[in-house]
This record gives structure tokens, C-alpha cells and sequence, in this order.
């Protein structure tokens, strides 16, 4: 290859290149933008600036506001209802379903929904004419298909929280139904609207790594989260839910894809269930913490620490008043969330690798871990010419020729735009698109179209064939 084709293959001539910074001439000529003779690195200790790129504002670009049901009124439903509370010119709630009257009557109060809109079990929104713009789908995991179906076919664009369903062709259906009746379906893949992997992906596009080589990309659940959610709580079981590399990382395995913008060819992953078994109880250990359990005091899963001392998953209970200590214990003792985790119906993996070949060789780890005192995910990706690090905090770049590094920072949570935007701002962010793609009627305006998002589910179904078989499995889209 002639020079100009080597300097750009290692992103050294690259519009890129000014994301951090980085004097492109400069380099393109042998001298870094900091030095005068060829061939000197910088400090490669020094931090040489920040990547500054521009924060999009929350609120919609919409002519009025653009109406939607709420089906499925728990935490994720109330998320995404309250981008009408932020921005009520953009987006109006005029209907709730919701077979928990508590959760029902709290969305109704809070954006007037009249009665007649108000329903319990999700058929009945179906059973009337089309009333809304939208639908909202935040049930649990079992329930995301049958709503969906019936919502595209009764004429309604769908903002449906992931997994998108509980097996492939169930997901390859509600695509093949978006389809056939032209609704925008957008799949609740919140992180890549977050402003940290927007900006992430940004710098990679950008050719300041040179090409794309790998991804290392990890997420640590956090040990109280596995046992509220995945041993005790509602996405324990596998087979009532979705197996945990989708109900947990679909999110993850989204973002691999997104990042690398390329169909994914294979997969082969590893993964059990270590320390969440009867058999690793400890003897003498009760069915519940609450029972007088003599390891109460030491066991780091023990539903009393987790709740009532550190008040920690309480939106789950429905509590009027989160510090009324003998309503949770209340609540430990009458529900599954008060249960050892030794003795639960659980089945998911509490550690999981796989990995992933993507067309022209680019290849991708993913590990998600149960027993971490922390969560967020952390991403290690390495090109020709650089290399990323970051944590959903801030990322780092590296420049090899030159040393020099440069860091994404930018203090979200103090924008105050983005204050308890969820999900580093990707909550809203992604409710924001949604808005404005169905005002305008352009699924572009999303950041994913529903066929991509499949196929990320699509990857994370063969990622489970994989770990059962015990071999690679071929991704076929």
C-alpha cells in the first residue's frame, strides 16, 4: 500500500483526529502536534486534554405533543412516563394498565389520566379503538410479546422495554410484524443513548484508533443486585423470564454490536450457576433470613442487610415510606425477596463469557460477573493506531506513536437537564428519540431500528445455544 493508504489505515490522516486534539498534519508528517523533531513521544504519562463533544439537549424537537399508554406501570414504565413530566410539550400520557392497583392508580394521579383509560390487565387497552400515538411496554419479560403483536396491529408505534421477547422467533416475529404493518418499534436498549457511549462510539468512528481490531467489555451485576434481582427476584428463572446474558446483557451485547457496526458471524460462551445452589447452603441455614438464620449476621446476601439496614432495591416493595423498617421486614417475610438465596427456584448463570467474531475478523469478549462490590460496566477496546479504556464514568485515549492521552469526562449527572436521567441520561435520552421518530414518522431519528436491535437479541439466544452445547454456534440473521 502506498503511504497515504498506511497513514490512514493506522488513523493518522483522519477527521477524527480533532476530536481530541490532535494536530493531524502534525502527524501525518512523522512529528507529534507537542514536538519538533520526528519520532519523539510525549510523556506518555501526561494527560494531554479533553474530548469535549456536545451534550444533545433532552427535550424533543416536536410540533406538539405526541400521546402514549403506559403498559406496565412498575419502575421501567414510570421512567420512561416521566419524560412527560420533564417535557409535557413533547409527550402527553393518556392511558395505564397495570393489573397492580397501586402502581396503577400512582401513574393515573400523577399525569390525569382519566378513568376511562385506566385499565388492569393489558387486553383491555386492545379492546378499545386506538386512543394514543404510542404504547409503552415495561411488563415483566413473559409479557412483552402478546401486547407487542397486538399493539402493532392495532395501529400503534411501540417503545417496548428488552428483552424484546422470550425466544428468537417470538423476537423474529414482532420484527416480521413492525414490518408488515410499517410501525416504528423501538427496543429499550438505553445505554447507547447515554452521552458516555454516544461520545465512545463517536471517537471510534473516528479513526483515532486506526482500524477497529478488538473489544474486551465486562459487566459487574454487583453481589446484592444478582441476589435481589437474579436469584431472588423477578428474573431468577430462566425459563419464566429470559436466560440472564438477555435479561440482564442484552444491553451489553447491543452496545458490542453497536460499536463495531458490523453483523456478528459467531459465538461461543462458558458459563453456570457456582454459589446460588442448595447444596452450598450452610448447614442449619432456614428458607428465609428472616427465620432466625444463625449466618444472618456475616452471609453478604442476607435480605435484612440488603433491605432493612441498607435500604437498598426497595422500589420493588411499592412502599409509601421507604424508612419504615417493619414494613420491609413485613415484606421479607410474606414475599421471595425475604428468601436465603440458597434456597430459591433460581437457575440463572452467576458468571458468563462469550465470545464473539465479527465480519473482517473483528473480535469481542464479554464477561459478566455476579461477585463484584461494584457495578457499571468497564470496556477495553484496542485498534491499529490506539487504544480505549473507560468505565461509564470517563474513557481514556491512547495515541501509540505519540504517548499522548486524552480523556472523555464530562459530568452528566450535572447537567441540569440530566439530573436522575437514568441510565447515564440514556433513559430519557432514548425517550427523546422516540418522541421524535414517531412525530415525524422516521425510525432514523432512533439511534437502533428494530432489525438491529433483533439482532443483538438474535446473538444473545445463540450465546445460550453455545454455553449449553458446549460448542461455537454461527449467527444467522
Amino acid at each position: 500500500m502506498n503511504r497515504k493508504e498506511f497513514l490512514k489505515r493506522l488513523g493518522i490522516i483522519t477527521v477524527g483526529a480533532t476530536l481530541i486534539g490532535v494536530d493531524s498534519e502534525a502527524m501525518a508528517s512523522g512529528k507529534s502536534a507537542s514536538s519538533g523533531a520526528a519520532g519523539e513521544s510525549s510523556d506518555p504519562s501526561a494527560d494531554d486534554g479533553k474530548i469535549d463533544m456536545p451534550v444533545r439537549s433532552l427535550k424533543a424537537d416536536v410540533s406538539s405533543p405526541v400521546s402514549v399508554i403506559i403498559i406496565g406501570a412498575g419502575s421501567r414504565g414510570r421512567t420512561y412516563a416521566g419524560y412527560s413530566a420533564r417535557f409535557p410539550d413533547t409527550m402527553k400520557v393518556v392511558g395505564v394498565a397495570d393489573i397492580n392497583v397501586y402502581r396503577r392508580n400512582l401513574v393515573a394521579k400523577r399525569y390525569g389520566v382519566p378513568k376511562e383509560n385506566c385499565f388492569g390487565d393489558f387486553s383491555e387497552v386492545f379492546q378499545r379503538a386506538k386512543f394514543a400515538d404510542a404504547v409503552v411496554i415495561a411488563t415483566p419479560d413473559n409479557l412483552h410479546y402478546e401486547p407487542c403483536m397486538k399493539a402493532i396491529a392495532a395501529g400503534y408505534h411501540v417503545l417496548l422495554e428488552k428483552p424484546a421477547a422470550q425466544t428468537e422467533k417470538e423476537c423474529r416475529d414482532i420484527l416480521a410484524q413492525a414490518k408488515r404493518y410499517g410501525r416504528i418499534v423501538a427496543i429499550c436498549h438505553v445505554l447507547r443513548y447515554a452521552p458516555y457511549f454516544v461520545a465512545l462510539r463517536d471517537v471510534v468512528n473516528s479513526g483515532v484508533i486506526g482500524d477497529l481490531v478488538s473489544i474486551q467489555h465486562m459487566e459487574p451485576i454487583q453481589y446484592a443486585h444478582m441476589a435481589h434481582s437474579y436469584v431472588r427476584g423477578n428474573w431468577r428463572n430462566s425459563k419464566q423470564t429470559t436466560p440472564i446474558i438477555l435479561a440482564k446483557s442484552c444491553h451489553d451485547i447491543d452496545i458490542i454490536r453497536w460499536i463495531v457496526g458490523r453483523p456478528c458471524k459467531s459465538v461461543n460462551a462458558e458459563g453456570s450457576l457456582k454459589l446460588f445452589r442448595a447444596e452450598n447452603a450452610p448447614k442449619g441455614a432456614p428458607m428465609r433470613c428472616t427465620d432466625g438464620c444463625p449466618y444472618e449476621k456475616e452471609c453478604p446476601y442476607s435480605a435484612i442487610d440488603i433491605y432493612v439496614r441498607r435500604k437498598r432495591h426497595l422500589t420493588v416493595f411499592d412502599l409509601p415510606d421507604k424508612k419504615d423498617e417493619a414494613a420491609i421486614m413485613e415484606k421479607l417475610r410474606t414475599t421471595g425477596y425475604g428468601r436465603c438465596v440458597f434456597h430459591c427456584d433460581n437457575d440463572q448463570c452467576d458468571h458468563y463469557v462469550m465470545t464473539m467474531l465479527f465480519e473482517g475478523g473483528v473480535t469481542a469478549s464479554f464477561t459478566m460477573d455476579a461477585f463484584t462490590p461494584w457495578g457499571g460496566r468497564r470496556t477495553r477496546i484496542m485498534g491499529t493506531r490506539g487504544y480505549i479504556e473507560g468505565d461509564m464514568k470517563k474513557f481514556t485515549v491512547w495515541d501509540f506513536r505519540t504517548g499522548r492521552k486524552s480523556v472523555w469526562n464530562k459530568k452528566v449527572e450535572e447537567i441540569p437537564e440530566y439530573r436522575g436521567a437514568g441510565h447515564g441520561g440514556g433513559d430519557l435520552a432514548l425517550a427523546r428519540d422516540f418522541v421524535e421518530a414517531v412525530s415525524k414518522q422516521d425510525q432514523n431519528r432512533l439511534s437502533s431500528t428494530v432489525d438491529v436491535s433483533i439482532e443483538s437479541h438474535i446473538i444473545g439466544f445463540d450465546a445460550e445455544r453455545s454455553r449449553k452445547r458446549g460448542k461455537r454456534v454461527d449467527v444467522k440473521i
